[in-house]
């Protein structure tokens, strides 16, 4: 929805956007490849190719979250359109109508085996001479980086405010865990090592959710790229903050923390993967030192 509103042509926007506002239908982005490293977008290879009035795309995605959805109806196809341009100028994005000739999606992948949700997991398509018209490329051929780029900032933002939902409810488990359970003869929450995690996890949150706050007022006062260090931090430090609220939930219920009968292993398993999506820790932690070391050069 985002890339459309801020990308789409007023045709588009009244084709996909209006009804995918109104919640009649779903959507999914396909950008991520299963045989190129993804975390560099310029790698990409699914080819888009011009032919008269149409395009015509080749290639194989994974981890299209959505598509696996009966409601889905569209996809938006990120591809390699004039792969001679420049490097960042290569790739487009394209709207794939999710019933066009040509379009296999092929499973949903797991998430650490869980499926993900009602629609069965993230998929992965092919895509077989696939024919949609040329008006149906978002902002133009070699824009499909920088929407990529404009697409991501409030997607990391929005995956971070989750994870701190997440660490909360973790936090409460583990504190209502631990009043109820009696060990060599006292209440776990006796034990120091325990009131050591409590403390930590507390004054961990409220860390992390400061600068999510920050960052939140930046993006609407002076907009993503004015709050582009800020987003890159919060990607890094909120998920590995919830990870370590998850990890010692998990170890204060003992045996219950790795079954089903308590949401915290697929809790943290969703909040794992979120050191890889949109971007693994590494690529942003590159970025945002060569960022801070320019200041000096």
């Amino acid at each position: 929805m985002e890339v459309l509103a801020e990308f789409g042509t007023p045709e588009q926007q009244e084709r996909w956007l209006r009804p995918l506002l109104d919640g009649t239908i779903r959507s999914a982005f396909c950008m991520t490849e299963p045989a190129v490293a993804s975390s560099d977008a310029t790698n990409i290879s699914t080819s888009i190719t011009r032919d008269g009035d149409m395009y015509v795309i080749n290639g194989r995605k994974w981890w299209s979250s959505g598509a696996m959805d009966p409601r889905c109806e569209v996809l938006i196809v990120m591809g390699k359109s004039s792969p001679d341009a420049d490097r960042h100028r290569q790739q487009s994005q394209i709207l794939v109508p999710r019933d066009t000739p040509g379009v296999h999606v092929k499973r949903g992948v797991h998430v650490f085996g869980y499926t993900d949700g009602t629609h069965g997991g993230h998929a992965e398509i092919e895509f077989t001479d696939v024919r949609v018209p040329v008006s149906n490329v978002i902002a133009g051929e070699g824009e499909g980086f920088a929407i990529a780029q404009a697409r991501l900032g409030p997607g990391r933002i929005h995956h971070c405010m989750r994870s701190l939902g997440a660490a909360e409810r973790a936090l409460e488990l583990m504190c209502r865990r631990i009043t109820s359970r009696v060990a060599w003869g006292a209440p776990l929450a006796d034990q120091g090592v325990i009131q050591d995690w409590i403390a930590d996890a507390r004054v961990r949150i409220e860390a992390a959710r400061l600068l999510v706050l920050k960052t939140a007022w930046l993006m609407d006062t002076v907009g993503n790229k004015g709050a582009h260090t800020e987003i890159q931090s919060i990607k890094i430090l909120v998920p590995s903050t919830t990870e370590w609220i998850l990890d010692k939930a998990i170890q204060a219920h003992g045996g219950g923390g790795v079954s089903q009968d308590f949401p915290l292993a697929m809790m943290w398993a969703h909040n794992r993967t979120l050191r890889l999506a949109d971007g693994p820790d590494e690529v942003h932690k590159r970025s945002l030192a060569r960022r801070e070391i320019r200041k000096y050069q």
